[in-house]
């Protein structure tokens, strides 16, 4: 039985110890916007945070989250569901393209902000790394990242648009 705090909610749900946090959330638990890409914690698509930090979800036992936070894509939004600037961003940039990365992108990318507001190009780039978007989205994510840090305007700004 492995407990945890899922989203801010306390879980307990019945796993084996070794099964990976990606494969509990995902089959155990209903929460499928973190993505299987690898399997292997190579490309990024299962990034969870566990209390607070970026993890490979595909890779990480379950027995490593017991008492821990977890926090997947379902997370970020605030408690009424409103989107987070990071989302806003995603959103008003335009970034995905297949879409099937962005939830790993997006983790990452909240985990950086929160720890550097205004990150530069450099930062974006070493918080990023791991993350690979098949479809090429990397000027996109990293204006995103730079709107929702209030250094940049919006697109939609730009052209006088709402998002």
């Amino acid at each position: 039985m492995a407990k945890f705090t899922l989203n801010g909610a306390p879980v307990e749900v019945d796993a084996d110890p070794n099964m990976p946090i990606l494969w509990v959330v995902r089959e155990k638990l209903g929460m499928n916007g973190t993505k299987f890409g690898c399997g292997i914690a190579q490309c990024g698509a299962c990034t969870v945070h566990l209390d607070g930090t970026p993890i490979r979800s595909c890779s990480t036992p379950v027995s490593a989250a017991e008492g821990a936070a977890i926090t997947t894509i379902e997370g970020i939004a605030g408690p009424e569901g409103e989107l987070s600037a990071l989302q806003q961003a995603w959103i008003s940039e335009q970034v995905p393209q297949c879409g099937y990365c962005q939830s790993g992108q997006l983790m990452s990318a909240t985990a950086l902000l929160r720890d550097n507001p205004t990150p530069s190009d450099e930062d974006i780039d070493a918080a990023m790394k791991g993350n690979i978007c098949r479809c090429g989205t990397y000027t996109r994510i990293r204006r995103a990242i730079k709107v929702a840090s209030g250094q940049l305007p919006a697109s939609s700004e730009i052209l006088g648009e709402e998002v």
